[in-house]
């Protein structure tokens, strides 16, 4: 059984930056492809961001291509969520969680954290 927990989370002003920290116990997860997601109160979750196991494939969310980068240190066990010029629509909770069967865009996700609140004001 893995354990995430995300961190990083805060009130930023728009335009700003935050990085998310996804840290996984319990066993490794140097093994497997990681995501990062998001939902806000009463809407579905959204896909933000994908990892492959190596790092060297990685895949966004039309919404934050070009703003958000993930990153993994797999010695840490540690998922990462660099947020640039962020936007008052990026306001959310902001969850990671961990790619049991599929791959890339055909992963489905476990092992879910208890999210990192992101709050982007104007």
């Amino acid at each position: 059984q893995v354990q995430l927990v995300e961190s990083g989370g805060g009130l930023v002003q728009a335009g700003g930056s935050l990085r998310l920290s996804c840290a996984a116990s319990g066993r490794t997860v140097s093994y497997s492809a990681m995501g990062w997601f998001r939902q806000a109160p009463g809407k579905e979750r959204e896909f933000v961001a994908h990892i492959s196991s190596s790092g060297a494939y990685t895949n966004y969310a039309d919404s934050v291509k070009g703003r958000f980068t993930i990153s993994r240190d797999n010695a840490k066990n540690t998922v990462y969520l660099q947020m640039n010029s962020l936007k008052p629509e990026d306001t959310t909770v902001y969850y990671c969680a961990v790619c049991v069967s599929g791959v890339r865009d055909g992963c489905r996700y476990d092992y879910w954290g208890q999210g990192t609140q992101v709050t982007v004001s104007s």
